[in-house]
């Protein structure tokens, strides 16, 4: 629940700073200026936006599952694993098939 919150306030701050900095550029527009820095705090906002959504995202993601050999095989049977599928011959069915 944590984690969809810091996403939802992430994005709400990355939309505030997308706004906040089209209206600082066309307030620079407007006085002729058409270069110049983004003030401090919108460069801020967004680097605590993505800083907060890289949190959310990570508290939101599920647990990592063990990928070990023996945590293998608790879920699977020798027969299974052991089944060497690669000795498996189909050439007499191939045969019988064009025949």
């Amino acid at each position: 629940m944590l984690g969809r919150f810091f996403l939802l306030f992430a994005t709400l701050l990355i939309l505030h700073a997308a706004f906040s900095t089209y209206e600082h550029l066309s307030h620079l527009k407007s006085l002729g200026k058409p270069e110049g820095s983004l003030p401090y705090d919108i460069v801020l906002e967004a680097i605590i936006a993505l800083a907060l959504g890289i949190l959310g995202a990570s508290l939101n993601a599920s647990s990592l599952k063990e990928t070990t050999w023996s945590s293998q095989m608790k879920t699977r049977s020798i027969d299974e694993m052991d089944a060497r599928l690669g000795f498996a011959n189909y050439v007499n069915r191939g045969r019988n098939i064009f025949s």
